[in-house]
């Protein structure tokens, strides 16, 4: 059984994860040195970016961070998304992560997603050059299906490795993670730090009130959440939050971290203000009546077998 993820000192993972991909982007570096600030004061201990992010500039803000907290935080980034996922490019890349965060130690690498050309053995080979180096602690993947996050965990065990942390795409309006990822992620004791609990901004309800953002500013987000029936769940949400008297992004963060399996939701902002309603879910308590009435939101899945009668 894979350990829970902690950081260098032993501190857990808190209940949610920051993610930094807008940091140095859409977040200049005083944006984004106060949300890391409000993560720090609101106990968040696990901060995840790429080293895709923003051409560098994600990973070299988030490092000039850290200071003292170091030890009490768990660093994770990505190998090269762009390359593939042989020995050259994760070695490469891991590198260059750990000079742009100054670190001697990644706490989780990820692979980015997975890399149908590449043996996975040569990518775990590579992975296991990086640990006996104590280049990382942790290995994880991203944007795996279920049957390849199992042949990829046969295989890092052929190294001596063990696959401790997933990062599939989980929100209210994109829900197939429920089928296969999650249920077998806790069958084989490998933590989920789902990302885009809020549906790229969708489930902020800002769209339906006229607002911009990824949505409306990128292709592939807007093809992504483009169907009408998730928009249709997003009116849903707003109506739902305001009857609570709280934020849709509040809910649509706690109904992720609610799920049984209980995964630890990535969340991200521009801004502090942007940041806020989702932080306020760390506190937010989901009522099985509450987390329902929000499920009932959006079409639950078929299961795997597609035997609907089997249900209960």
């Amino acid at each position: 059984m894979t350990h829970p993820l902690t950081s260098p000192d032993g501190t857990p993972a808190s209940r949610l994860a920051f993610g930094t991909m807008q940091f140095g982007g859409r977040a200049d570096a005083a944006a984004s040195r106060a949300m890391f600030d409000a993560c720090i004061e609101a106990g968040i201990t696990h901060f995840d970016t790429a080293h895709l992010y923003t051409d560098g500039a994600s990973e070299t803000l988030l490092g000039s961070f850290l200071g003292d907290h170091r030890d009490s935080l768990i660093v994770a980034t990505k190998a090269a998304f762009h390359g593939g996922a042989g020995r050259a490019n994760i070695l490469a890349s891991a590198e260059t992560s750990r000079q742009r965060m100054q670190l001697d130690t990644l706490d989780v690498l990820y692979i980015h997603r997975f890399d149908p050309d590449t043996p996975l053995t040569e990518s775990f080979g590579a992975l296991a050059e990086l640990k006996q180096q104590s280049h990382i602690r942790y290995i994880g993947l991203s944007n795996f299906a279920a049957w390849q996050v199992v042949k990829a965990a046969h295989v890092a065990a052929g190294f001596g490795l063990e696959i401790a942390v997933i990062q599939p795409m989980y929100n209210l309006v994109k829900r197939q993670a429920e089928v296969e990822i999650l249920p077998m992620a806790q069958d084989l004791g490998i933590h989920v730090a789902p990302y885009s609990p809020l549906g790229g901004g969708l489930l902020t309800g800002k769209y339906a009130q006229g607002g911009t953002g990824r949505l409306s500013e990128v292709d592939h987000y807007a093809r992504r959440y483009g169907k009408e029936e998730m928009h249709g769940t997003a009116v849903g949400l707003t109506a739902l939050a305001r009857d609570l008297d709280t934020h849709p992004a509040t809910l649509a963060v706690a109904w992720a971290a609610a799920h049984p399996t209980r995964p630890t939701p990535i969340i991200s902002a521009r801004s502090p203000e942007q940041l806020a309603p989702s932080l306020a879910a760390l506190n937010y308590t989901m009522t099985p009546q509450t987390y329902a009435a929000i499920t009932a939101l959006s079409a639950t899945p078929p299961p795997a077998t597609d035997r609907l009668e089997e249900q209960s």
